[in-house]
């Protein structure tokens, strides 16, 4: 048995799996702590992973070494590629998960994680000398010593569940809350606040009339999350189901909200803007008839379903006579009901780009204790931490992310410097670089960035290599290879695009609208037999090499804007001004540049409040 550590990471959430796996593979004496080792990774809300933005996160940990991406895949249920009408930029993997199997396969890569190693309780202290964490103390009085250590808690300290008037102490249903932690590094000076989320009920789905819902059904081509995973989907593979709350359920609810804790004063603290409660939908949109709400299976034997839309935390009789006039759950029985949940966080402005805290040394955050919400917003920064807290503690140089090379340096950006005041959650609107971040990009992106510091394997890295030959292979083939009119012409006209009337190159026939590289591929056989050298892979190489080739102009475009901002990252600022002395600009900004000490002029012009003279003002007084 060891008691001492390189890296502790507390909670194996989302986060903490994501930090501990990073830590131990890079090398680091990894300890994770939980406090049920049957409920590693569990999924505490829906039981899907992706979606809008979020996608794209998970796929940019697959490339960065992850498991995230490789657990979804291996216990999926159902896939879909989100916004397929839109561009390649706004693409979102999704999938529906088999809870039970999430858990078991995240469980199995920790448990053969070499360097990684578990221990089931809770953490009631740090320890912390001369402004710096050396280990932790656990609720059954055993010391572990450490360099690093990294909170990944959730919801749990100091979680407070309600459903109606009843309130029970805990980080999850059925589960306790923890404590100790938060009220210490309060009198450590770190700024501590608290927030609200919410879940919705449970359904059994023996007690649902599928003939009054739609069903929604999954996709089964050649996309998946890991860049790894070339075998087929092995479970049963099921459809979510949609249906329709309507004015009678919205009247049972109405007349609930004088015993809603969200509109009588019991919950007191922020709860997500973007996922709302039913409650707060009907209120907010007095005027719409209905909400769409999905059910989703939470496996693929179980008939347990959730129901997204319907989150509560409202008395328990109102949800199910709310429910009860849904036409398909005439005979509705749950499982458990929706209820929301109270529980503390620290204000992410307190932390480095590399999530250690500012004020602590050795210490880091990730995942809901830094505001956000989400699953693959709290992986993403698990990663971060992990490969942070273990360069910590070998003494080597950090591991950042800019804005322009992932959607995970945008969530990490967004929430040092412009702090949260309700739980974050990520959208593809908040990256200003989309068309440079997309979903099969990825890989690019990241892997090599990864390979550098010894995370990414060197099969992960021979794959990369790979696919970029065989994709640039594509991409010049169809740059110099010239097709004549009467090659093509009878195949043009069926597709409902423009003949030809003089040669042109095969690539000007893949910029049309009307084809892509599979279809021209089809006319072209010298463009097929090219294609078909491809040994492994061929489906996911093409649309590489056909995005960048309808993309180019876009591309390049963004990324001329981002190769100028990137300039303004290099003029390092922090620690360098006296902010409160500059009596050039507002008292606000200096404020706020004091509090936050941004580390670069492109870091100080995010931060809210900062005018662009403000911005001015500090390039001038860098240069000088």
């Amino acid at each position: 048995m060891k008691f001492d550590y390189d890296v502790i990471v507390i909670g194996a959430g989302h986060a903490g799996c994501e930090a501990a796996c990073a830590a131990a593979n890079l090398g680091s004496q990894t300890l994770l702590v939980t406090m049920d080792m049957n409920k590693i990774a569990q999924m505490s809300c829906n039981p899907a992973i992706g979606g809008i933005a979020k996608g794209q996160i998970v796929r940019e940990i697959d490339a960065l070494g992850g498991f995230t991406g490789i657990v979804t895949d291996k216990s999926a249920i159902q896939f879909r590629m989100l916004n397929r009408s839109k561009g390649p930029a706004m693409w979102s993997p999704r999938a529906q998960s088999d809870r039970v199997k999430f858990i078991e396969t995240w469980r199995g890569i920790i448990e053969n994680t070499p360097n990684l190693f578990m221990w089931q309780d809770t953490v009631k202290q740090l320890i912390i000398r001369n402004h710096t964490v050396t280990g932790v103390i656990t609720g059954m009085n055993v010391t572990f010593t450490a360099k690093s250590v990294v909170i990944t808690s959730g919801t749990f300290m100091n979680g407070l569940m309600h459903i109606g008037k009843t309130q029970l102490a805990g980080g999850r249903i059925s589960e306790p809350a923890s404590y100790g932690i938060s009220e210490q590094l309060r009198e450590e000076g770190i700024v501590v606040g608290r927030m609200k989320t919410g879940t919705p009920v449970r359904i059994d789905g023996r007690s649902i009339d599928f003939s009054l819902t739609t069903e929604q059904v999954g996709e089964n081509d050649f996309h998946k999350f890991s860049y790894l995973d070339f075998e087929p989907r092995k479970l049963r593979q099921q459809s979510c189901w949609i249906t329709y709350t309507n004015e009678e359920v919205h009247e049972i609810l109405r007349k609930g909200l004088p015993d809603s804790p969200l509109f009588n004063g019991q919950i007191q603290s922020i709860g997500p803007r973007y996922c709302p409660s039913i409650e707060t939908k009907i209120v907010t949109f007095p005027d719409k008839t209905e909400h769409q709400l999905f059910l989703e299976p939470e496996g693929e034997t179980t008939r347990e379903f959730y129901l997204n839309g319907f989150s509560s935390s409202l008395p328990i009789e109102v949800q199910l006579n709310a429910l009860q006039k849904i036409p398909a759950f005439r005979n509705i029985q749950i499982y458990r009901p929706g209820y929301a949940i109270e529980y503390d966080y620290f204000d992410p402005t307190q932390l480095r780009h590399t999530l250690e805290t500012k004020t602590i040394s050795g210490l880091f955050f990730a995942g809901q204790v830094n505001g956000t919400t989400g699953y693959e917003e709290a992986a993403g920064q698990g990663l971060i931490a992990g490969i942070n807290a273990h360069l910590k503690c070998h003494g080597n140089s950090e591991f950042i992310l800019g804005r322009d090379e992932a959607y995970i340096g945008v969530l990490i950006d967004d929430l040092v410097t412009k702090g949260v005041d309700e739980p974050y959650r990520m959208f593809t609107s908040r990256a200003e670089y989309r068309i440079l971040l997309r979903q099969d990009d990825a890989d690019m992106r990241l892997t090599e960035k990864s390979y550098r510091i010894g995370l990414a394997t060197p099969e992960r890295y021979r794959l990369l290599t790979e696919k970029k030959e065989h994709r640039d292979r594509i991409i010049e083939f169809a740059e110099n290879y010239s097709v004549k009119a009467q090659q093509v012409n009878t195949q043009l006209e069926q597709f409902g695009t423009t003949p030809l009337k003089q040669g042109i190159k095969l690539i000007d026939l893949i910029l049309r609208p009307q084809l892509n590289v599979k279809t021209v591929a089809d006319i072209i056989p010298d463009f097929k037999t090219e294609i078909d050298k491809i040994p492994n892979r061929k489906e996911e190489i093409m649309e590489a090499a056909e995005i960048s080739i309808k993309y180019k102009g876009y591309i390049e475009r963004e990324q001329l804007i981002a190769d100028k901002i990137r300039r303004l990252e290099n003029i390092r600022i922090k620690d360098r001004f006296d902010y409160h002395s500059i009596k050039q600009i507002s008292i606000e900004a200096r404020q706020k540049l004091a509090r936050i000490n941004p580390e670069t002029i492109a870091q100080a012009s995010r931060i809210p409040g900062i005018s662009p003279s403000d911005i001015n003002i500090l390039l001038i007084l860098a240069r000088k």
